[in-house]
């Protein structure tokens, strides 16, 4: 029998972050508008064809799409941040398209640099979606250089290329990033990501230390990560995967979007696919890190287990939790919640200045 005394569907199996009372009252409002709305086509579940597993990815980008329009409209004027675009190669003969943006003002020291993954689970989204090109220019806007990787992902538009594909891109960027250094004014290189790209993150840092180019990163900063694959069957110590289930994100639905990541299931426990997996060994000697969670996030606990780990293996990190909001809620609504936006950037750039 559930108590009401837990939290979120702990206590009640019927809450919903809309009823939650922990929810900020302005996102609660938000979703309660986006609700009212409806449309797109059913997550899928853990048993569903892999096929219908690409389509949902299609079709979730395609909905999206939909608000992009008036998403680019809202994103303010920078008008001290100039962007372009560099295509490289990518490690795996590929096309690999990079977006650049920085202060216009020439600057005496060179400036650190934000590598950032953006989020979607690996599988779909883009690095040119509204809302992660308003992130970069608000980061490049505090006088950082920021390059944006166009990943391949699992699924969707830039599909479909499962695991390892948009983890070489990560890793290609990286490279590219660090032999330009001293072309793009860059002193240090700090890897940032959301949810998808809070993975990718941490991932292409382990693979960095496998590889012997660890050195290359300074720092990683990893918003709500999405690095356990184990939705599923969730492990009883990550409370959060039931308490918060269906808080924007559903664990059927992500075990779903593993599958995407990795069709054959062969990956499951490899920590350059999923980072919690990753032993002592793994993690020994690799740079400072801030893992960022949210606490009405099904993905809260995964995160915060995994900052423990690092800490165990000697590693420089802290742990912040961002109250009231579901996963990625304090970068994804700025202007709804621009307090909040605007301490998760704090964040970010303080940690980027001090390495």
């Amino acid at each position: 029998m559930k108590s009401s005394a837990l939290p979120g569907r702990l206590g009640d199996p019927a809450s919903t972050l809309l009823s939650d009372k922990r929810t900020d009252p302005r996102i609660r409002a938000v979703l309660e508008s986006m609700a009212e709305l409806g449309g797109g086509m059913t997550p899928p579940d853990s048993t569903a064809p892999l096929e219908d597993c690409l389509a949902y990815c299609a079709d979730f980008e395609s909905t999206a799409a939909q608000a992009h329009p008036m998403e680019l409209a809202a994103i303010p004027d920078f008008p001290n941040v100039e962007s372009r675009t560099e295509i490289i190669k990518g490690v795996d003969g590929n096309d690999l398209s990079l977006y650049l943006h920085m202060p216009k003002s020439e600057s005496d020291t060179p400036r650190p640099c934000i590598l950032h993954t953006h989020g979607g689970g690996m599988v779909l989204m883009t690095a040119a979606d509204p809302n992660f090109i308003r992130w970069r220019q608000t980061i490049a806007d505090q006088g950082f250089v920021v390059i944006g990787v166009e990943f391949r992902n699992g699924g969707g538009k830039l599909g479909n290329h499962p695991f390892p594909a948009g983890l070489n891109d990560c890793v290609s960027a990286l490279k590219w990033a660090h032999e330009n250094k001293a072309a793009l004014g860059i002193s240090t290189i700090t890897i940032s990501g959301e949810s998808g790209g809070g993975n990718l993150a941490i991932a292409t840092t382990l693979k960095a230390k496998q590889e012997g180019y660890l050195d290359q990163i300074d720092g990683v900063y990893a918003f709500c990560p999405y690095i356990s694959g184990a939705y599923a069957n969730p492990p009883t110590n990550l409370l959060s995967l039931e308490e918060n289930n269906g808080y924007s994100l559903d664990c059927d639905m992500m075990a779903a979007l593993v599958r995407v990541y990795d069709p054959e299931l062969q990956q499951v426990n490899n920590p350059l696919a999923w980072p919690y997996h990753a032993s002592q060994d793994d993690l020994t000697g690799l740079p400072p890190h801030i893992i960022s969670v949210n606490e009405l996030d099904p993905l809260r606990d995964e995160g915060l287990e995994f900052f423990r780990k690092l800490q165990a293996a000697g590693v420089s990190a802290v742990a912040r939790t961002v109250h009231g909001t579901h996963h990625a809620g304090d970068l994804s609504l700025p202007d709804i919640t621009p307090d909040i936006y605007s301490e998760s950037l704090r964040s970010l750039c303080g940690f980027a200045k001090s390495l």
